[in-house]
């Protein structure tokens, strides 16, 4: 009996660690080169410019919006995903992402397939200004179905001691803004599923809210990657807290940068409707409530900041490329409600 013989194919796992390498030394920085091979990849803080650093690390996958990957056979989106579910979560605390490690798992590795993932990983860590260091392919027959895997990636950034974003400066009267999404992003998927289901479509036809794609193009619009956006935010003005809006959509996410006995009012008619959330609410019959503690309804990432500068953040925030909303301002909590939506 071999290896083979029982479901895994080491020349294959090779034979992709060489593929990739020129995906991983295109994301190279100061302090990593991004060159795999070895057994653990390294990084020089003061090669990249830190003085007094806290190091910050997060990790996460994409959820259930993978199984739209295997049903459109589009793979190049999801690494994307992978990337921004974690960096986003690093700069919200003033830090800056350093490097980024990822984990993919099948029952049997197809490496073209494998291949546009980590293109996507790649793409998405150019953006984010990491370096792809390292990783782990792991095929394990009997684990997953017929093309099928999971994600998880890691990430680790860096901030100066004094410059941690923390929500502890956050007083009444700061201004909350809010930088546009471009869908979905990577909640929320095993309710839009459901509500496909129910409408009863494929995801090769035009998508209801933009026929100008497939169903499944639109849905695999990438998570933004808000990173350069937000530290650029961040140098011009007074941000006293940020908060990606992931699962549990606004009303979950904002109060984690809260200092207890403040909660905010969102002004809807602030920020655009994005069809999509139209189409989900509508199809589906969700209600407003389930809306906002779901979806990001069009806003990937808040910042609460000074209203003295928020002049100045919104300008470096446009510069970077960002639609920016002012969506709302920080109260003192009345009446138990962290988050109040009006119009």
């Amino acid at each position: 009996m071999t290896y083979r013989g029982a479901g895994v194919n080491i020349d294959a796992g090779n034979a992709l660690v060489e593929a990739i390498k020129p995906l991983a030394r295109s994301t190279s920085r100061r302090g990593a080169d991004a060159d795999l091979g070895g057994f653990g990849g390294l990084f020089d803080l003061r090669a990249a410019g830190f003085e007094d650093p806290l190091l910050v690390a997060a990790t996460d996958g994409v959820g259930t919006k993978l199984k739209l990957a295997f049903s459109t056979g589009i793979h190049d989106t999801v690494g994307i995903d992978l990337v921004a579910m974690c960096v986003n979560d690093l700069v919200v605390q003033g830090a800056e992402p350093l490097f980024f490690l990822d984990y993919l798992a099948t029952g049997h590795l197809d490496p073209d397939v494998a291949a546009a993932v980590i293109s996507g990983i790649a793409d998405g860590c150019r953006q984010a200004g990491c370096a792809l260091i390292g990783g782990e392919t792991a095929e394990m027959p009997g684990m997953y179905g017929d093309g099928e895997y999971d994600l998880a990636g890691f990430t680790v950034g860096a901030v100066e001691r004094a410059n941690v974003i923390d929500g502890t400066k956050v007083q009444s009267g700061d201004t909350l803004l809010g930088l546009a999404s471009n869908g979905v992003h990577s909640n929320g998927f095993s309710l839009v599923r459901r509500v496909i289901e129910r409408a009863g479509i494929d995801f090769d036809t035009p998508a209801p809210f933009d026929s100008r794609q497939s169903l499944g193009e639109a849905l695999l619009a990438p998570t933004k990657v808000y990173v350069r956006s937000c530290l650029a935010g961040i140098a011009a003005g007074e941000v006293h807290g940020l908060a990606h809006i992931t699962g549990g959509g606004l009303l979950e996410n904002i109060p984690r940068v809260l200092p207890e006995g403040l909660g905010v009012r969102l002004f809807r008619s602030a920020w655009p409707s994005i069809p999509v959330f139209d189409w989900i609410a509508d199809v589906g019959a969700v209600p407003p409530e389930e809306m906002a503690r779901t979806f990001n309804l069009g806003i990937g990432m808040v910042l609460i900041v000074n209203p003295e500068t928020k002049q100045e953040t919104m300008t470096a925030l446009r510069e970077s490329g960002e639609s920016v909303f002012e969506i709302g301002e920080v109260v003192f909590q009345t009446d138990g409600a962290l988050v109040r939506i009006e119009d």
